[in-house]
C-alpha cells in the first residue's frame, strides 16, 4: 500500500473475571425475578486496537494478529461485501460507522479463545472506542457505549447475549451493576486494597474453548419454559450476587469462598454443558491442594476458571495445577481509569 498514514488510534481495554450474577444479565432473563446484581471485576488480560487513518480515502487493510491472518480492500464497499467468517466483526463495526476514508485496523487479543474472559465483548470496545476517536463522535456515556456494543454482538453472534462483560472493558475497576425495570444501574467500585484480591487471585485456563452464547441460550429458552430446575438455580444465584455485592462493598475478601461454593454449586444446575471434565478434574486438583472454591468464568463449558486462594497456599495451588498441565495466566485485577 502506497497510501500515507495521517493519524493513528491505539486503543486497550481490560476483559474480566466474573464473580456472581452471570446468565442473570440477559435481557429479559433478569425481569423475571424483578431485577438482578451482577459483579465482576477488571483484569489486566488486554484487547488491543491499532486504527490508522491513510491520507487517500477508499482502501482498508485488516489485520488479526490472533489468526495472523490479513485482508486488503480496494473500497469500504468491498469490505463489507467480503464473506470471510473470520473478518465479520470487522464488517459489522465498519458498517456501524461506515467510515468515509481509507484506514489500516491491526487487532489482538490476550486472552484465549473461548476463555470466558469476555474477550470478544472487550475487542468490540476497543473497536467501538477507536473509531469513536477517529471520528470525533464519542459516546454519551458509558451506557450508550455498552448499548451499542451488545447490539452489535448479538448481530454478531446471532444468538442472546448478556452485557456485563463490557462495563470492565469500558471502564477498568470492579463493577457492581444493578438490572431493573428502569435500566442499568453501574456502580464502580474501585477499593483501596485491590492487593488483597490479589493475593487470593489464580486464573486458571483448562485448556478448552467454549460457547458461551449456546450456553447462556440453552438457559434463556428453559427460563421462559419456567422449567422448575432452572428458575431454582436462576433465584440461588440472583441470591448469592445480593451477598457478594455487600461482601465486596465491605471488602470482606475472606468470605468471598463460601459465596464461590455455593455459586459453583447453583450454576452447574443451569445445563449440564457449564461444566466439563477439565473443570471437575481443575476443582479435585485445586481443592486438594488447599484451594478454598473456584469460580467458573463466563457461561461454563471450559475457558477459564478462577480459583481462590488462601495466601499462604497460592504457590502450592499454582504448582499442583501445573504440574497436571494446566495454563496458570498471569491476571491481577486491573483498577478503574474512569474519574
Amino acid at each position: 500500500m502506497s497510501e500515507s498514514i495521517t493519524s493513528t488510534y491505539s486503543i486497550k481495554s481490560p476483559t474480566r473475571v466474573d464473580l456472581a450474577g452471570g446468565t442473570l444479565d440477559m435481557w429479559p432473563l433478569y425481569n423475571f425475578f424483578g431485577g438482578a446484581k451482577t459483579v465482576n471485576i477488571a483484569i489486566d488480560i488486554f484487547t488491543s486496537v491499532e486504527l490508522q487513518i491513510l491520507g487517500q480515502a477508499g482502501t482498508i487493510e485488516l489485520e488479526s494478529l490472533d489468526l495472523k491472518k490479513k485482508k486488503f480492500y480496494l473500497s469500504y464497499e468491498k469490505a463489507i461485501q467480503d464473506t470471510d467468517p473470520d473478518f465479520v466483526l470487522y464488517r459489522i463495526v465498519l458498517e456501524y460507522f461506515k467510515p468515509s476514508f481509507g484506514l489500516k485496523i491491526k487487532t489482538s487479543s490476550e486472552s484465549p479463545v473461548g476463555g470466558g474472559l469476555g474477550g470478544s465483548s472487550s475487542l468490540m470496545v476497543s473497536l467501538l472506542k477507536a473509531f469513536s476517536q477517529a471520528l470525533f463522535k464519542p459516546f454519551a456515556s458509558v451506557h450508550q457505549l455498552v448499548e451499542v456494543a451488545h447490539n452489535l454482538e448479538a448481530q454478531l453472534l446471532l444468538t442472546p447475549t448478556g452485557t456485563q462483560d463490557y462495563y470492565p472493558a469500558v471502564s477498568g475497576g470492579i463493577n457492581l451493576l444493578e438490572y431493573t425495570a428502569s435500566g442499568i444501574k453501574q456502580n464502580l467500585f474501585n477499593h483501596k486494597n485491590l492487593h488483597e484480591i490479589e493475593e487470593r487471585f489464580l486464573l486458571v485456563y483448562t485448556g478448552r474453548s467454549h460457547h458461551s452464547g449456546m450456553n447462556n441460550f440453552e438457559v434463556l429458552q428453559k427460563a421462559v419454559a419456567r422449567e422448575s430446575k432452572t428458575i431454582r438455580a436462576l433465584s440461588s444465584l440472583r441470591l448469592v450476587a445480593e451477598e457478594m455485592t455487600a461482601k465486596v462493598r465491605a471488602g470482606l475478601w475472606k468470605d468471598l469462598s463460601e459465596l464461590f461454593r455455593r455459586e459453583y454449586e447453583f450454576r452447574v444446575q443451569l445445563a449440564p454443558a457449564i461444566s466439563s471434565p477439565e473443570i471437575e478434574n481443575l476443582h479435585r486438583i485445586a481443592m486438594g491442594a488447599g484451594a478454598e472454591a473456584l469460580k467458573i468464568c463466563g457461561a461454563g463449558g471450559g475457558g477459564c476458571v478462577l480459583i481462590w486462594c488462601p495466601p499462604e497456599k497460592k504457590q502450592q495451588i499454582t504448582d499442583a495445577c501445573m504440574q497436571n498441565d494446566f495454563q496458570v495466566m498471569k491476571a491481577k485485577p486491573y483498577p478503574s481509569y474512569l474519574k
